[in-house]
């Protein structure tokens, strides 16, 4: 299981970004959770087995049809056991 931190910029809030990355990270099988921020970005946490997080990170490269993806900063981060579901979190 491998977990990482992403912070999807460009035109990505008032587009369904959140809705559609949890329909995607649901489908794929991984925990996490997506957020608003309020300097405009989307962040989100992602973890599950590697090839079903590569596949979130694909997906958030290119986002849901009226968002345009400027760009996605990747870090790794520890794995939480306590993530069960994927989910949204409030604006930070």
């Amino acid at each position: 299981m491998i977990a990482a931190r992403l912070t999807i910029s460009g035109r990505v809030q008032g587009v369904h970004y959140r809705d559609s990355m949890i329909e995607v990270a649901r489908a794929a099988g991984v925990a996490g959770w997506v957020r608003n921020r309020r300097d405009g970005d989307v962040e989100a946490v992602v973890q599950g087995p590697p090839e079903a997080v590569t596949h979130v990170i694909a997906w958030a490269r290119r986002g849901p049809p009226l968002a345009r993806v400027e760009r996605v900063d990747v870090g790794d981060v520890q794995s939480d056991p306590a993530l069960r579901a994927f989910d949204r979190r409030p604006t930070a």
